[in-house]
């Protein structure tokens, strides 16, 4: 089975399997790892905003327009910055690194 590392905000590399077909929030909340996903993935938020290790970055699919309009009001924006709702697990991500911003945003409760 695929694996995908999460590099937790205290800096803890947390490798986890990742079943092809769910997306990195669904394999986060299955293992416990600290992501909020405020909108449970229907891209309304950016609270699962996570960063993508730079060489995995460009083997991603390119977010949607709505992605990145919700990447606009995440903390932290980087260059490789997407939403984990968005990124789907496929046996070609295997290892897949991502690291999670040091804070989110999560403007539904504003």
């Amino acid at each position: 089975m695929p694996k995908v590392v999460f590099i937790e905000r205290d800096g803890n590399h947390k490798e986890v399997e990742a079943p092809v077909g769910l997306s990195l929030l669904e394999i986060a909340h299955r293992n416990d790892v600290d992501i909020e996903g405020a909108c449970e993935g229907s891209l309304a938020c950016s609270t699962c905003h996570i960063i993508v290790d730079e060489k995995w970055f460009k083997r991603l699919s390119e977010p949607s327009e709505d992605e990145e309009d919700m990447l606009d009001l995440a903390f932290d924006l980087q260059r490789t910055s997407r939403l984990g709702c968005q990124i789907v697990m496929t046996e070609e991500l295997d290892g897949l690194t991502v690291r999670l911003p040091g804070e989110t945003r999560n403007m539904l409760l504003e």
